[in-house]
């Protein structure tokens, strides 16, 4: 394992960026930097890993994110990535009132082909050099059995089995959890219905976490039009949970009442917004705003945006009370329940103040980062 630090650690930070192809001033300079406490590049030989984690703030405690394993074209692309996720985590982690600061870390590569048992070890030895200023678990391409073998190699690490009754696990369905409570405060604050009984969802995405809100959807007699680029994962939850099949590139123009992004970032920018014809965007997606300003382009379309980092809190919640130990899966459960509560908040905010959503809860975020100046960093006690 070689890690390599990109950020402000001094002397290595041009060996660094460099060994990965990147000018370090140009990270500096990249719009998604926005003062990030550190990113570190690992690469390891003998199982072809390559990797980044970034932390974005420790303000509030130890940085907390997932694992994402993606086939990036460049390591340009990965780093804008990484930074963008680490950012949406120190905003998700404080306005879910949780002791964690925010980071996020990214394998470079096709899922299906680079994760080995080895690879993921590597991983978890590059997690451990950090000395627990970052805390790893599942995103995009990653599962608890992978998490099992990062385990191997460091305590950094949520997202493992859990015990019947207690916190921990694959947090995917207590993503979906918040986010169904989610579109539900959203539904009433834009519809005025106060259950969701016919009301027409657009679920693009239906992986680990866009499979388990149809699901909650479904059950609460939701119209369901979905689309995925896996034929199986589409087929699925069409047969399970009666939903209608959408072409992936007609799911987003889609005459619905919610559209629900589940699937990567980004999807709502000058393109598509045009196109939008739902009253609502509430999905699991993180950062799905291309660009800051394309909030204010939906709140001009007549579009309630439910920000992401808010409203897909549920997983972090879930590892976040599984690290610490001692939660109950009630406990978790409860402090999901807590999202919907959030959204109103800021739904309110917004209108008093005709500003976007999105614009409101990154303010309230900050304010509570601000709050808490960033100090010499401590591990947290964690449970054997």
């Amino acid at each position: 394992m070689r890690p390599t630090t990109g950020s402000l650690l001094g002397s290595e930070t041009a060996d660094a960026a460099v060994s990965e192809g990147l000018n370090p001033m140009e990270i500096f300079d990249m719009r998604e930097f926005d003062d990030h406490e550190l990113v570190v590049f690992g690469s390891d030989a003998a199982t072809g890993l390559h990797a980044i984690i970034a932390v974005h703030s420790t303000a509030l405690g130890p940085a907390a994110g997932g694992c994402r394993v993606w086939p990036y074209a460049t390591t340009a692309e990965a780093v804008a990535d990484v930074l963008r996720l680490s950012r949406g985590m120190s905003y998700k982690n404080a306005l879910a009132g949780l002791a964690f600061g925010g980071g996020k870390a990214v394998i470079i590569g096709e899922s299906r082909k680079v994760k080995t048992p080895e690879l993921l070890e590597a991983f978890g030895r590059f997690v451990d050099s950090l000395g627990g200023r970052y805390v790893t678990a599942e995103d995009v391409g990653t599962t608890v059995a992978d998490m099992a073998h990062v385990r191997r190699a460091t305590r950094y690490v949520a997202g493992l089995g859990a015990a019947p009754g207690q916190a921990g696990g694959d947090p995917g369905p207590k993503t979906a959890l918040g986010v169904y409570l989610g579109i539900k405060a959203a539904v009433k604050f834009r519809l005025g219905k106060a259950d969701l009984e016919g009301v027409t969802v657009a679920v693009q995405g239906a992986g680990g976490v866009g499979y388990h809100l149809c699901r909650l959807l479904a059950c609460e007699g939701a119209d369901l039009a979905v689309a995925d680029v896996r034929p199986a994962a589409l087929q699925r939850v069409c047969e399970e949970f009666g939903a209608r099949s959408v072409p992936v590139e007609e799911v987003l123009a889609l005459d619905v009442d919610v559209l629900a992004p589940c699937a990567l970032g980004g999807v709502l920018n000058v393109r598509s917004i045009p196109q939008l014809r739902a009253r609502i965007v509430a999905g699991a997606a993180n950062n799905q705003l291309a660009q800051g300003q394309d909030g204010a382009a939906l709140q001009a379309a007549g579009i309630l945006f439910a920000p992401d980092y808010v409203i897909n809190a549920g997983g972090i919640i879930s590892v976040a009370r599984e690290y610490q130990g001692g939660a109950t899966e009630a406990q978790v459960t409860a402090d999901i329940q807590a999202i919907p509560i959030r959204l109103i908040e800021i739904f309110e905010r917004a209108r008093r103040e005709n500003r976007p959503p999105n614009a409101v809860a990154d303010e309230m975020a900050r304010e509570r980062l601000g709050h808490h100046p960033r100090q010499p960093h401590q591990p947290q006690k964690l449970v054997a």
